[in-house]
């Protein structure tokens, strides 16, 4: 059995229900089967082995009082990954689906991803079981304070930085935020997504769905091809998906869907700029549901149905899709679909969006297809930024900002096809990305001795 057999297999012996974690582990050291060979100094220090244990994984109890007077119990969840290269640095996701599975799968993605920008910055990943869906704004205050309560003693602007991610926008920022600025008499940049009277950055909200569309222009430019003209699906309705329509829009392409938990709208005649702005009212300020898009402007709406199951049933031809709402939510049936309805790049703004068999089929058909921790890096990348900005006190201009991330994810591109091509896997960007984030961390835990 190899090496690579022997750590799966004890990470899933080790924790058997994690299956998300699992899957991460599996998909990431299978990449770096090429490494083994030219790197035996990996091998004799272990790196491979220590790679998938956290530095420290941290479960609390969060006790809250809601609008009724009731006393709430959820879970809390942070994992402090790896801070070889930089502070821990990754999101808090506020969900009923989030368990110690998810949170480690997420934070493992996220110490590749965060190697990939060329910032300093650990990976960690943390969250909730709680659903801030349909709860007041005073309930979520409450559980933010009560949330905070615990996690502000594992969080420092030079130990571990979060930032938002699912159910955790700039709402429940500010009320984290404002109650660890109060327990801790500091005014530091401990979190990242700040509003920006408060030490934000500009770009910040839109970074990771700029960033998803600025990768995928740079792997439609190795075939000579750009997004003029091109029609492109896009899954969610969140920041990520909001400003993908933006920016896919702004290059020349037409976004033709987007969905949430209840469902999904197809609109064929594209979502503009007008239709776009009725989307960021209804889901950042009224927290509505999608299917009040398709009444309003006459779109086709599937209640309960997401886009690639749509895709599939419908016939619909895309040439583009950005799956940005949530983990393995495009499967091997509808990834084939995918592929004969026309579809010829794949650019992830959701993490681990694309089932394993789904990542297969699109790597058979040799699309472009780039994985979540390289095409949806621009999200934390900004957050560095963000930290950056909070250390000096000092703000740069909206432009500034949108060209950094540009280059920034130019730079991972490059990195992803240059380490596919010293590895011997031209042109792959999984085993890119994966080899391109890993060399970096093993060096510098190699430099650091067994700790």
């Amino acid at each position: 059995m190899s090496l690579i057999n022997e750590i799966i297999d004890k990470v899933k012996k080790q924790d058997p229900e994690q299956h998300e974690f699992h899957q991460a582990v599996k998909e990431v050291l299978d990449t770096l089967e090429p490494t083994i060979k030219k790197h035996p100094e990996f091998v004799k220090a272990k790196l491979y082995e220590r790679i998938v244990e956290p530095d420290r994984t941290i479960m609390f109890r969060v006790p809250w009082v809601d609008d009724k007077g009731e006393v709430q119990v959820n879970r809390g969840f942070r994992v402090q990954f790896n801070n070889a290269i930089g502070p821990y640095k990754g999101g808090l996701r506020f969900h009923p689906s989030v368990n110690l599975g998810i949170i480690k799968f997420l934070g493992f993605e996220q110490i590749f991803k965060n190697s990939l920008t060329t910032l300093p910055m650990g990976g960690a990943k943390g969250g909730s079981d709680f659903d801030p869906k349909g709860k007041s704004d005073m309930d979520v205050m409450r559980f933010c304070q009560a949330f905070m309560r615990e996690l502000y003693r594992h969080i420092g602007a030079d130990v571990d930085v979060p930032a938002g991610d699912i159910g955790v926008g700039g709402r429940e920022i500010g009320y984290m935020y404002g109650y660890y600025k109060k327990i801790r008499n500091e005014h530091t940049g401990v979190l990242t997504g700040k509003a920006l009277e408060y030490g934000g950055s500009l770009i910040r909200p839109e970074a990771t769905g700029y960033g998803a569309t600025y990768f995928a222009a740079e792997m439609l430019a190795t075939r000579g091809q750009d997004m003029k003209g091109k029609v492109a699906a896009v899954s969610g309705s969140g920041n990520v998906a909001q400003y993908t329509v933006e920016k896919v829009n702004g290059l020349g392409g037409k976004v033709i869907s987007l969905s949430d938990s209840n469902g999904t709208v197809i609109d064929e005649k594209g979502i503009d700029a007008d239709k776009l702005s009725f989307i960021m009212e209804l889901k950042n300020i009224r927290r509505g549901r999608i299917k009040e898009y398709a009444d309003k402007f006459g779109a086709k709406y599937f209640d309960g149905q997401d886009v690639w199951d749509i895709i599939r049933e419908q016939g619909l031809k895309i040439d583009m899709a950005f799956p940005s709402a949530t983990q393995n939510e495009i499967s091997g049936k509808n990834a084939e679909a995918m592929v004969k309805n026309g579809c010829v790049c794949v650019s992830e703004g959701a993490n681990m969006p694309s089932t394993p068999e789904a990542v297969d089929i699109f790597q058979e058909y040799k699309i472009l297809y780039g994985p979540g921790k390289a095409a949806n890096a621009g999200g934390v990348a900004t957050s560095g930024l963000e930290m950056s900005q909070n250390s000096m006190r000092f703000s740069w201009p909206r432009e500034e900002v949108d060209a950094r991330l540009q280059g920034i994810m130019k730079s991972i591109h490059r990195s992803c096809l240059d380490a596919s091509e010293t590895y011997g896997r031209k042109g792959d960007y999984v085993t890119g990305a994966n080899i391109a984030g890993f060399i970096k961390v093993a060096k510098s835990m190699l430099a650091y001795g067994v700790v």
